[in-house]
Parts: structure tokens; sequence; C-alpha cells
């Protein structure tokens, strides 16, 4: 068979399998047989073809390793947090048993032994006409009895009622497990947010009752809330 031919068969066969245009074949009908360099230029196009070809199926093959890895990793985050709100209501309702019976020492405790039954006690009753009140003194204490950051929504979540209490069981497992989104929807929930706090403070008027002094005291008190609130700082 001659050279040419055996030259033709390859282009037709990498034509075939995709990796050459089709155009290939109608530029190797004008190569002349007996002009070595045009069969050499020829090859060397084809080798470019064949490499980029090549270099394309790699890159769509790293492509799709690297999207098979992102999804496998998705799905590993999913199942931990999953775990993670699984084994949070399941304690919160071992705690509720517990504060209940008072019965199980075993009741609350995480695996790095902080016993969340013994402590609830300490944490202060809910009062719902004083919120921040509240969540100063608890996060005081939280501060002073070392609770972990991680347990204080369960410890916060034992002394709810009212419209807190509605709150936290309208979150979702994953933000009801996050102290600071709990706290931050009680504060909404009572409107205690910075614009709240500006009204009160732009429409705070003395009282009959009032001595200026107490009027100055507590129109000073809301503009600091109302500054406070706006930098996410404890009243």
């Amino acid at each position: 068979m001659r050279k040419d031919e055996i030259k033709r068969y390859v282009l037709e066969y990498l034509v075939d399998e995709s990796i050459l245009p089709s155009t290939v074949l109608e530029t190797a009908i004008t190569v002349p047989t007996a002009n070595t360099f045009e069969l050499k230029r020829l090859e060397m196009e084809m080798n470019k073809e064949i490499r980029l070809k090549e270099m394309e199926r790699e890159r769509e093959r790293e492509e799709r390793e690297r999207e098979e890895r992102e999804e496998r990793e998705r799905k590993e985050r999913e199942m931990q947090m999953e775990e993670k709100a699984r084994e949070h209501e399941f304690r919160l309702k071992q705690l509720k048993l517990g504060v209940i019976k008072g019965s199980d020492p075993k009741i609350g405790l995480d695996t790095r032994g902080f016993d969340v039954s013994k402590h609830v006690k300490f944490v202060p009753k809910f009062q719902e006409d004083n919120v921040e009140k509240f969540f100063n003194h608890f996060e005081k204490l939280g501060e002073q009895l070392k609770w972990p950051k991680d347990e204080w929504s369960i410890l916060i979540q034992s002394n709810l009622t009212g419209k807190a209490q509605e709150v936290y069981s309208a979150l979702s497992i994953e933000d009801s497990m996050d102290y600071d989104k709990v706290k931050k929807a009680k504060l909404q929930a009572y409107e205690l947010v910075p614009e709240a706090y500006r009204q009160k403070f732009r429409k705070y008027r003395k009282a009959d009752t009032q001595t200026y002094v107490e009027f100055a005291y507590q129109k000073e008190r809301h503009f600091d809330r109302w500054c406070a609130s706006k930098k996410g700082l404890h009243i």
C-alpha cells in the first residue's frame, strides 16, 4: 500500500473519531504525494489537532471530577448538618424531660462533658416586658460560668415563654442551633431593633409626673439603646 493511501486511511479514522475536522480530508486530496514538505506540514497540523483534542478531553474530565467532588462535599456537609440538627432536637427533648423529672444525671450531657441539665437552673427567668435585660443577664452568666457558646441556644430555649417560644419554634432547625440568630429573631419579634429605638427616642416626651432630670435620663437611655443596637453592643 502506498504511503499516501496509508495517510488517507489514518486521516479518515481520525475524522470518524472526531479528533480531526473533515476539512483535513479535503486538504489531503490536494497534497501531492511527492511533496515531502507538504506532507510534513500536514502531519504537524494533524498532531496539533490531536493534542488540542486531548487537552479538551482532559479539561472536560477534570471539570467532571471537580463537579463530582463538590457534589460529594455538599452532600457530606448536609449530612453533618442534619446529624447535628437531630442531636440538637434530641438533647433539647432530653433536657425538657430532665427538667420535669429531675432523675437522670446523663440527660443533657454533651460529648465534652458539659451537663446542660445542671446549668439550666441558672438561666434567668424570661421576661417579655424586658427582653434586653434577659439577654444581657443570660450572656453575662454564660461568660461567668463558662458555658460553651454552642450550648447557649439549648439553655435559653429551656426558659422561653409566650411570643419568644413561638419565634423559636418558627426558626429552622439550623437557625435554632445558632444563639446569635435566635437572639436576633427574638429582638426583631419584640421590635427591639435600631429603627424601633430611633422611634422611641424621637417620640419620647416628658410626663407630667417626671422631673426634668428623670426625663433627661430616660431620653439619654433611649438614645444609648438606639446607638448600641446599631453597633450590636450590649446595653
